[in-house]
């Protein structure tokens, strides 16, 4: 089995943990260019951004202490995407601009805020990345027919009687198929998602 969620929150506290780090990056770098890509940064700018990212991440991880509230690292995360998108647009260094044209410094004070939909938006985007990465991660876990199983349920929406009566198996099977999973989903996850 591969080394849980929360066990990656603990094993960064170790700065020399480097497989930690690189887990990290693995999860989170993608999603932050996609946002850099949604505010019109691109190609090497967007990289940058990235990596100023993960950069303040590293130096400030040891300041980040879990209050074990389901969103705390992904908001953390967020505040600090926000504060250097704010520093590469102050800094002129790149020229973003806000979807929708609306004026990039009132953009990322939304993003900012909590309570605004467009951080829960961010959040809902930050969950579903973060999820499917996991989901990756699991798979070689399970046999191929208890991840079928669950597929079809879970991720295909397909009822546990469809399901059962697709696969051949009972409903029962199903559920306990989702059940595996998703608890080991969860384990995997731990302090990562909402």
């Amino acid at each position: 089995m591969q080394v849980t969620s929360a066990t990656l929150l603990e094993r960064l506290r170790d700065p020399r943990d480097s497989g930690a780090w690189e887990r990290l990056v693995e999860l989170y770098a993608p999603l932050i260019r996609v946002w850099a890509e949604r505010l019109n940064v691109r190609g090497a700018d967007a990289d940058d951004l990235v990596q100023e990212v993960m950069a303040v991440v590293v130096r400030r991880f040891p300041e980040f202490v879990h209050p074990e509230k389901p969103g705390a690292f992904r908001g953390w995360l967020r505040a600090i995407a926000a504060n250097c998108a704010r520093t590469v647009w102050k800094g002129r260094k790149v020229q973003p601009t806000a979807p929708g044209g609306s004026d990039f410094g009132t953009y990322i004070a939304r993003l900012k805020d909590p309570t605004d939909d467009l951080a829960r938006a961010w959040e809902r985007e930050h969950d579903l990345h973060i999820t499917r990465k996991l989901l990756e991660r699991i798979k070689p876990d399970f046999e191929a027919r208890t991840w079928e199983l669950f597929g079809r349920f879970v991720l295909d929406g397909l009822s546990a009687e469809e399901v059962a009566a697709e696969v051949g198996v009972t409903a029962n099977a199903v559920y306990i198929a989702k059940s595996r999973v998703l608890a080991r989903l969860r384990e995997e996850a731990g302090g990562l998602l909402g």
